[in-house]
């Protein structure tokens, strides 16, 4: 039998045009034991650093399932230990892959229960910003709240849109991925004793998981989907506004129906700036999750 390749890292790559991702469509075996003790030590600082911020910040349903997912702090987990207990909750397993995955491939594996996770770690003068998801981002990030089944079910269910919004066009992926952006990575959610955080981008970084609640500057809005729709976003810089749901429960009834008339419907409406707060935008401020 020939061996498995050698599973590459994948990263942006500087061009003329600036810098651009790499994608790959296939998945690959982690390769646990090629993982260097830096690999380890950076896994270390990041989940510690991490830990320290996030209670008080951090929704209660992602410290939850956090800890019942029991991932080693000492050292970078095993996929198949985490499918073993991610599995028996919700179904759902990790696949690794090289890097970036294309649209209709990612939607797909969202669609059968499956979570793609950059096998590879950043490197230690990359600790606090990287362009890419890695190991930490997915796994630390995104993978916990797969034990919760509301959230898990969601996550589905947006794969399975995406899956159709793929065949529609451009103009209704775009909105589909600022439905994303503005939910699974970076969104915020209103608990009884204030607003938290959910989204993956904040929870695996140390200044937005800070900056997101605690900072006068960026806009808090309650959460409507077609406004979600139509606002843009950076991947550069912390964000202008975060949109806030009440609970995992609201995120599904928003996204239950077909979206095809909303993608006609939004045809042709102008885009909304990132750092807009719109008249009939509902403006949340960070205190017991009140206006």
């Amino acid at each position: 039998m020939s061996a498995l390749p050698t599973p590459r890292r994948l990263e942006n790559i500087q061009t003329d045009r600036g810098s651009v991702p790499v994608y790959a469509t296939g998945t690959v075996e982690q390769p646990w034991d090629s993982y260097t003790e830096a690999d380890h030590a950076v896994w270390r600082q990041l989940y510690a650093r991490q830990q320290a911020l996030l209670p008080g910040r951090a929704c209660d349903a992602f410290l939850q399932a956090q800890a019942r997912m029991r991932m080693p702090s000492d050292r970078i987990p095993k996929f198949s230990d985490l499918n073993e207990i991610l599995g028996a909750a919700t179904g759902w397993q990790i696949v690794a892959v090289e890097g970036l995955l294309p649209e209709l491939d990612f939607f797909t594996h969202l669609a059968n229960r499956r979570f793609p996770v950059s096998w590879w770690i950043r490197r230690p003068d990359q600790i606090d910003y990287i362009e890419e998801p890695d190991l930490f981002h997915d796994l630390f990030g995104h993978v916990p709240l797969l034990m919760d089944p509301m959230f898990a079910d969601y996550l589905q269910a947006y794969g399975r849109g995406g899956v159709k919004a793929h065949g529609i066009g451009p103009d209704a992926l775009m909105q589909l991925a600022r439905l994303y952006w503005y939910t699974v990575e970076f969104g915020l959610i209103r608990q009884a004793d204030g607003l938290r955080i959910y989204g993956a981008g904040i929870v695996s970084s140390k200044g937005e998981s800070i900056y997101c609640l605690e900072s006068a500057a960026p806009n808090r809005i309650g959460f409507d989907l077609e406004r979600v729709m139509r606002t843009r976003y950076r991947i550069d810089t912390y964000q202008k506004t975060y949109f806030v749901i009440d609970s995992f429960e609201q995120l599904m009834d928003a996204t239950r129906p077909d979206f095809a008339p909303i993608y006609a419907r939004l045809t042709g409406q102008d885009t909304i700036p990132a750092d807009a707060v719109l008249a009939t935008d509902t403006v949340l401020q960070r205190g017991n999750g009140g206006a």
